[in-house]
């Protein structure tokens, strides 16, 4: 006899759970990254086509984008790691029985962070704590926390509990039932959680260079205050190819860590 776990469902527009996954050929898998190397050799001839003025020449050359490009990678990372690091554990402990008092505040919480405009956060607490990278990431993490969080509480609660008490009349124990039977269950919606975290924090980071914290952001601006085209393309261009990369290479992982037989 051979059991599925139940389909988990969507209560909010934070949660999202993944379609039945799909075959897909290498060709299916190299469009993405094609398309985006296109792309950048695209901008990169627009570019030098252009008649650069003084300004747009030490805003856009190599130095200043490769530069702006390690700063944004690295307000994603941090940010991403602190949600993970965060938000999963708690998604996991707010399905248990016990925390069930603690469910609606610390949703409540994490909802105001998605809830308000992410300039708004990065504003308040450029006011309450300072600027510079660390409160930049800090922000980050208040705006995208939500939906790792959720899809870890719906991904865990969706588990057919079937699966759960087979496990517990093997023998196992409530950790090991945990580790072995509800989280790899969980896994894909989970990710899929992790992914829309990811893609917001690469757009809300690019705000971050009114806190002081570099990136992207500095050129998208630059672009804006000094009115040259070439320089906010650059920014905006870089942005999305950034955030369409991420996102294709977490569907990867996806597809690896998918437990076999869903």
């Amino acid at each position: 006899m051979t059991v599925t776990a139940a389909e988990p469902e969507t209560t909010d527009a934070a949660t999202t759970v993944p379609t039945e996954r799909k075959p897909r050929t290498l060709a299916g898998i190299l469009t993405t990254p094609v398309f985006l190397a296109v792309v950048c050799v695209a901008l990169f001839l627009y570019i030098r086509g252009q008649q650069l003025d003084a300004i747009e020449k030490r805003s856009i050359n190599q130095q200043v984008i490769v530069a702006a490009f390690i700063e944004h990678l690295k307000l994603v990372g941090a940010s991403t790691l602190l949600v993970i690091v965060i938000a999963i554990p708690l998604g996991v402990l707010l399905t248990r029985p016990v925390m069930r008092p603690a469910v609606a505040p610390l949703l409540g919480f994490f909802n105001v962070g998605q809830a308000v405009p992410s300039i708004g956060i990065l504003v308040l607490l450029a006011v309450a704590v300072g600027i510079g990278f660390q409160k930049a990431v800090l922000a980050l993490v208040l705006a995208s926390a939500l939906p790792v969080l959720r899809n870890t509480m719906v991904g865990l609660q969706g588990v057919d509990h079937t699966l759960i008490d087979a496990g517990r009349g093997m023998g196992l124990s409530k950790t090991s039932v945990l580790f072995q039977v509800e989280l790899p269950l969980a896994v894909p919606v989970m990710l899929a959680g992790l992914r829309i975290a990811v893609i917001l924090n690469v757009g809300t980071a690019t705000l971050a260079t009114f806190t002081n914290a570099g990136g992207l952001g500095d050129l998208i601006e630059s672009g804006i205050v000094f009115s040259r085209t070439p320089i906010l393309l650059t920014g905006s261009v870089l942005t999305a190819v950034l955030a369409l990369g991420l996102d294709w290479l977490l569907g990867l992982v996806e597809r690896l860590v998918y437990p076999r037989g869903l």
